[in-house]
């Protein structure tokens, strides 16, 4: 049965717009392709839902890659990081929401992508050719939310280096069939009732494409 993991990069629940929107998004899915696929949720700014890639992460990795045993210590810390590409590399789908922080991504989604992000795992490298992402086949939405900034403001109300860093990095780990749905903005909009149905119905949009590909992946799999 094809698998979606829900990646939520949001700490604030039930008043979170990016989070609402994947919700209607999972239920919109389930609605159009019902019993045909599970959801796994990563809330990640739960507390132990990431271990720390620091120093002696650090360490486990260089060793992997310089061909040096890894002490003990290092083992932990490095099989600990393997578990979270491993529910990564587990599914067949993803959808992500994701709230604009600093005009770019929360940081816990960063200390995401930058455990699961290792060559071998999610990427390699030729020298020649340079990287290329291992996890093709996959399919990703992301949700992206922002208070002030949207497209076409004036610099003085922003910038967006959050969706576009994050379209990078799904491209760059072979993730080539995305979807890309922003509400925004959330605060400063004359209109958010409005926007919000707009982004609503982008997101039923998305919504039965996305289980139209669930059922090609579930007819695959019998």
């Amino acid at each position: 049965m094809p698998s979606i993991l829900h990646i939520n990069a949001s700490p604030r629940y039930a008043n979170s717009d990016s989070l609402r929107l994947a919700r209607h998004f999972i239920d919109s899915v389930q609605v159009a392709a019902p019993e045909s696929f599970e959801v796994e949720t990563l809330n990640l700014f739960d507390d132990g839902a990431l271990p720390a890639f620091g120093r002696t992460a650090a360490a486990a990795k260089m060793a992997v890659f310089t061909g040096q045993d890894q002490s003990p210590e290092q083992l932990a810390a490095w099989e600990s990081a393997r578990a979270v590409f491993d529910q990564f590399a587990a599914a067949d789908a993803y959808v992500f929401n994701i709230p604009m922080w600093n005009s770019g991504v929360p940081y816990v989604l960063k200390q995401w992508i930058d455990i699961i992000t290792q060559p071998g795992w999610s990427f390699g490298f030729d020298p020649q050719s340079g990287y290329s992402g291992l996890m093709e086949g996959k399919h990703a939405v992301a949700i992206h939310t922002s208070g002030v900034y949207a497209p076409g403001v004036p610099a003085a109300f922003g910038s967006d280096f959050s969706s576009t860093f994050f379209a990078d990095w799904l491209n760059f780990v072979g993730i080539q069939d995305a979807t890309h749905i922003r509400f925004a903005p959330t605060v400063l909009n004359a209109d958010v009732d409005g926007s919000r149905r707009a982004a609503e119905t982008d997101v039923s949009d998305a919504a039965l494409e996305f289980a139209g590909k669930l059922r090609s992946l579930e007819l695959v799999s019998d």
